[in-house]
């Protein structure tokens, strides 16, 4: 038996897997064994019934920063520095990701005030991409006005980074874009959604189709293959996903 299985018979046995019906838990099964087995993340678990579930995750980017070398008072400043980006209330949530994009691309600066030097602690090893916390939670229940939970959300180093939402052949493609776009509203868990690069929606007879926070529904792309044999990488009959992608992400586009 393999790790994977390992773990998720784990949660099974402690009562804290969601209840979603057969052949979505044949599916979800399948990606999240692509993910864990096949590109390198860790499987942080079945969350339906986890409370306190975030867009940043602070004990897993305090780990994070704590083995690249940083103090925990460093690691501390930073998630402070990185929250209040992300929560500002002033602000648009368009806003917030873009500014928490720039920290994650560029790092967070602190101002040593004994020694008066800014050091620069960066959340993401981009240098380095096999250094990073790859992870991947299931049935993740957002807390919000209206709650919501998506069905697989992939974190880096503690940050969410994308959320992906799996249909029924028999439900459309659309229907998932429409259900993650109206995830993004205030109303809802736009809260989630302001460190969140890339946001998917798919089935098994139409694909995968992909877009950034605030991507309108027709500007969603199809994904498609560039491999010639990439049997093994396949999160069904036509579509994969790729560990690297998150690394180059552009910033969320502005919603018209």
């Amino acid at each position: 038996m393999s790790q994977l299985a390992k773990e998720r018979r784990s949660f099974v046995s402690q009562g804290a897997m969601s209840t979603i019906g057969h052949p979505e838990r044949e599916r979800q099964d399948r990606i999240i064994a692509l993910f864990c087995e096949g590109l390198g993340y860790r499987y942080l678990g079945d969350w339906s019934a986890r409370p306190g579930n975030s867009n940043i995750e602070e004990g897993l980017l305090t780990e994070h920063l704590l083995r690249s070398g940083y103090s925990a008072g460093q690691a501390s400043r930073a998630i402070y520095l990185l929250k209040a980006e992300a929560e500002n209330r002033v602000r648009s949530a368009y806003d917030n990701n873009k500014a928490v994009h720039s920290l994650r691309r560029y790092g967070v600066g602190e101002k040593l005030e004994a020694i008066h030097v800014t050091e620069t602690v960066q959340l993401i090893e981009r240098n380095h991409p096999e250094k990073n916390d790859f992870a991947v939670a299931e049935e993740v229940t957002l807390a919000g006005p209206q709650e919501r939970r998506p069905d697989l959300v992939l974190y880096r180093n503690g940050i969410a980074v994308g959320v992906i939402g799996l249909k029924n052949s028999h439900i459309t493609v659309g229907n998932g874009i429409r259900q993650l776009l109206s995830n993004q509203q205030k109303e809802f868990n736009g809260w989630f959604f302001t460190t969140v690069q890339v946001v998917l929606a798919g089935n098994d007879s139409e694909g995968l189709r992909y877009g950034t926070v605030g991507t309108p529904e027709k500007m969603f792309l199809q994904w498609k293959e560039d491999e010639a044999d990439n049997s093994r990488l396949k999160l069904s009959p036509k579509w994969r996903s790729h560990r690297h992608m998150l690394n180059s992400l552009p910033a969320p586009i502005q919603m018209a």
